[in-house]
């Protein structure tokens, strides 16, 4: 089934999202839409799918004009699509999951959960997925739970899939399961729109290539471009992709954590008996797919939560009943996951924005008084330092892109002398430009000295900076291992595969087979 997209238009009040899109997309075509965060991607595939109504523009499916009032009718017209953030109950079965919306019926007008069940498992044999359909959806892994979206959309013969962030919450041996299954479908005919931001990935699996850059096309590009060459038409200038740093010349260890447990509002536990060291002057990444007690484990080093048990050090001080002031002050600089919820007050001025735990400190106060001329001039210095895009330092942080937002928050916290840096996913949302200079910002600091912990879950920065990688999983620190270690290594550890065993599997070949249901589903 051939795709078309002409002249797609959509906005949002002022914003124009889509400018004027033109897409093409072959019959079993495996096609990457490419372009970084906020570039206009999901909300063209969400036109697409008849969640959206374009102001301008036309669709057509092997050339015939279309017009979509919702997303029952794109189903209708065989478009299937698998969202970033999955569409499924947690607490229904697989079966129940693929039929909800499109529910089968006996003659008696009862649900037939048996026909959604042959269609599971017939999907699901055809194409490899290993996917029970009375398993409860909360009880599969990530990478299960794609494939349930997928068999979803097949279910309903889509002939043109929609893949939006497909390996964004995937471990690397996920990905490249996807990449095979993307395969065997695309040998079937079904045309395929990959949206990613992933380099890699778009050179290793794509047919051809559509880059678009706030809102608009850019440029077409073939499999065979080299990644820098797909950056540049991303952001529009030259990117360096790995940042130059040297070689580690770490002293003593001044942060530690010794058997952290934390548990959330269930009682649940989401950090297990975690121990760490950091070293001055080195990277610590903390690695593993996003959910396995990360964020958990940078929020309790800030104060944000009260551990259950377990200590947390600087420089032999227990920070135990510190107050998030307090760490602050004693020169921990946090750069939190959500930037947008907790490492900025939009509509505060970007100026005051640099100062937010400084405020009252000289020079920025006097007495019980802030100098806004200070702040203002102080404020100045970093914006050349930070190279902030802005109109004026006194407009509302809140009128700057994601990534001139995130350079704000590193002005304040790296703009102050640190004896512990805690960066928590420090790059994402940004363009690949943002990405290098935060890179090259996080190893200035290392290389002052300061102990870095850096929490990602994209496995190219933590290769990019980490000195070493603790990687994650279910709350647990798998292993605590080199910068060098193979990304082989990393995916099984990071799919719960003990340090040793993930190493003795890649040695003798075994890490590309596919993660045994044990491993992907402990519990």
């Amino acid at each position: 089934m051939k795709l078309e997209l002409r002249g797609i238009t959509k906005r949002f009040g002022s914003f124009t999202a889509n400018d004027s899109i033109d897409l093409v997309v072959e019959p079993g075509e495996i096609h990457a839409l490419l372009g970084e965060n906020g570039a206009g991607k999901s909300t063209l595939m969400n036109t697409l799918y008849g969640l959206y109504a374009p102001e301008e523009g036309e669709i057509l499916i092997d050339d015939r004009p279309v017009a979509f009032s919702g997303p029952g009718d794109a189903v209708a017209a065989g478009i299937g699509m698998v969202h970033q953030h999955f569409m499924l109950v947690p607490v229904f079965t697989v079966a129940e999951s693929v039929a909800l919306g499109y529910e089968p019926t006996t003659k008696g007008a009862l649900l037939d959960l048996g026909e959604a069940r042959r269609k599971v498992t017939e999907i699901s044999a055809r194409f490899g997925f290993n996917i029970n359909p009375d398993a409860v959806i909360e009880d599969l892994p990530v990478g299960a739970q794609q494939r349930v979206e997928i068999i979803k959309a097949l279910s309903r013969d889509a002939k043109i899939l929609i893949l939006d962030e497909p390996t964004a919450v995937l471990t690397p041996q996920e990905t490249d399961e996807l990449i095979e299954i993307m395969r065997q479908l695309k040998a079937g005919g079904t045309s395929i729109v990959f949206i990613t931001h992933k380099l890699r990935e778009v050179r290793a699996i794509a047919d051809g290539i559509t880059v678009i850059r706030r809102g608009r096309v850019v440029g077409e590009a073939s499999p065979e471009s080299d990644e820098s060459e797909l950056a540049g038409l991303m952001v529009g200038r030259d990117v360096h992709l790995t940042t130059d740093k040297t070689h580690p010349d770490p002293g003593e260890a001044t942060f530690s954590v010794r058997g952290l447990t934390v548990v959330d509002k269930s009682e649940s536990v989401v950090v297990d008996d975690v121990s760490i060291d950091v070293r001055r002057g080195e990277i610590l990444a903390i690695a593993g797919v996003d959910g396995n007690g990360q964020s958990e484990l940078a929020e309790a080093v800030m104060g944000l939560v009260e551990p259950r048990s377990g200590t947390i050090s600087l420089d032999g001080e227990d920070l135990a009943g510190r107050s998030v002031k307090e760490r602050l002050r004693k020169g921990i600089g946090f750069v939190p996951e959500d930037r947008s919820t907790d490492g900025v007050i939009g509509s505060f001025t970007i100026s005051e924005n640099m100062i937010l735990d400084l405020y009252d400190q000289a020079p920025y106060a006097s007495g019980m008084s802030m100098q806004p001329a200070v702040v203002r001039s102080e404020g100045e210095k970093k914006v050349g330092e930070f190279d902030i895009r802005l109109t004026s330092i006194d407009d509302p942080i809140s009128t700057l892109s994601g990534g001139n937002q995130q350079k704000v928050v590193l002005s304040r916290e790296l703009g102050r002398p640190l004896r512990l840096l805690v960066a928590s996913q420090p790059t994402r949302g940004l363009d690949v430009g943002s990405i290098e200079f935060v890179h090259k910002r996080i190893i200035a600091e290392r290389d002052s000295g300061t102990p870095c912990v850096i929490v990602s879950t994209e496995l190219d920065e933590v290769f990019n900076i980490a000195d070493r990688i603790a990687v994650m999983y279910r709350g647990q620190v798998v292993g605590i291992v080199p910068a060098g270690t193979p990304r082989d290594v990393l995916g099984l550890m990071m799919a719960g595969v003990p340090e040793d065993e993930a190493l003795a599997r890649v040695e003798d070949g075994s890490a590309a087979t596919e993660i045994s249901a044990s491993e992907e589903d402990p519990a």
